[in-house]
């Protein structure tokens, strides 16, 4: 009989290995960064299978479903593009802060400033209803990203004046976005005292590829808009401010070492401010793109969490501008076919559950597993 005071031998202790983590010396190759996130996403969509299957779903007859009703068909392919623009605009506005390692939760909020800003070019009004289409997008372009750099503005000052987290404030910046505009569709521009304003004239809408049906009859029906020329364009110029400019190296090397950064004579400060008015600013531009391509008026709800699923997005993208757009195109397929899955929540859940296990999966980018055969660990 073994001796009360003996401590009992864990049954892993038993097993013939031994799992042992590493830190990883030099950081892992991009494909192995790639096949990680790619690994993630299939782990979240077993997770969802499984919660379906109890949810009284058939799993694979849903994710059948979801292919189909986006990518089937052109026409449903246009509607994809069209939910995946204010995404690809958001994720960039995300990858931009997130490299520089500041944490804007505030997108949401951003976009819908921005979507106000747009829409007071129309609704104040600061141009003439009979103005010309191309002034229009340009002056409401730049009242969007002008509200969304204001957004970021706040939470920016803030941590670069005060070490406030940006975490907190650019989140509670969210509710205060949506309140405000909440009073002007209410108060000030409503419509007959429903939640939105009037729609806005054809001349400040986004030429949208239906629009040029005339001329070529494929177009017939397609709503995918000008944002996703907007989009493309934001990306090009994110990639080449990180990569190809002075700037984006400071904002680079702030976010992997700020102590060499502040030691090479960069302010972090003054970086602090200015990417996360940017950053604002594009999330603002998302928010005029759906505003204009979209809805075509103020209203609520214009958001189905475009501001936060683009966190996911620009993780899952592994903060690479380019990559954004194709995963905000798989994003808008999940929005676009979410609508028809039941129950309801289980898109915004699958959502989640990719993020964490993103997250999650970045613990293997800092670590390495080993299995080592026990009295071998020396």
């Amino acid at each position: 009989m073994a001796e009360s005071g003996l401590p009992r031998a864990n049954w892993l202790d038993r097993l013939p290995y031994r799992v042992m983590l590493e830190p990883r010396l030099k950081p892992p190759s991009r494909f192995f960064s790639l096949m990680l996130s790619f690994g993630s996403v299939v782990v979240a969509l077993l997770i969802g299978a499984i919660v379906l299957a109890i949810a009284g779903g058939d799993p694979w007859a849903t994710y059948a479903h979801i292919v189909k009703a986006s990518f089937g068909s052109v026409g449903v392919l246009s509607d994809t593009m069209v939910k995946a623009i204010p995404l690809m605009i958001v994720g960039l506005a995300c990858t931009l802060a997130f490299r520089m390692k500041l944490w804007n939760i505030g997108a949401e909020g951003q976009f819908y400033a921005g979507a106000f800003g747009a829409s007071a070019v129309v609704l104040a009004p600061m141009l003439p209803a009979d103005a010309p289409g191309w002034l229009f997008i340009i002056c409401m372009v730049a009242a969007g990203m002008l509200m969304g750099a204001a957004w970021g503005f706040v939470p920016g000052i803030l941590k670069a004046r005060f070490n406030v987290n940006e975490v907190i404030s650019t989140l509670m910046m969210n509710y205060i976005a949506i309140s405000w505009n909440n009073y002007w569709i209410y108060a000030v521009w409503t419509e007959g005292g429903f939640q939105m304003s009037k729609v806005f004239p054809k001349n400040a809408w986004l030429p949208r590829l239906a629009d040029y049906a005339v001329e070529i009859p494929f177009f017939r029906g397609l709503t995918t808009h000008f944002g996703l020329v907007l989009a493309v364009i934001a990306a090009v110029v994110v990639w080449l401010i990180l990569y190809r400019s002075q700037w984006g190296y400071e904002i680079r090397l702030v976010g992997d070492n700020p102590r060499a950064a502040e030691y090479a004579g960069i302010s972090i400060a003054r970086n602090t401010v200015l990417v996360m008015m940017l950053s604002g600013a594009l999330a603002g531009l998302a928010g005029m793109s759906e505003i204009t391509g979209v809805v075509h008026r103020l209203q609520g709800s214009i958001s189905p969490g475009y501001g936060f699923t683009g966190i996911i997005v620009a993780w899952l993208a592994k903060l690479n501008p380019y990559a954004v757009i194709p995963v905000s195109i798989l994003f808008g397929a999940l929005i676009l076919a979410g609508r028809e899955i039941q129950p309801s929540g289980i898109p915004k859940m699958m959502n989640g559950v990719i993020l964490v296990c993103l997250i999650a999966s970045d613990f293997l980018l800092r670590y390495r597993v080993r299995l080592v055969r026990r009295g071998e660990e020396a």
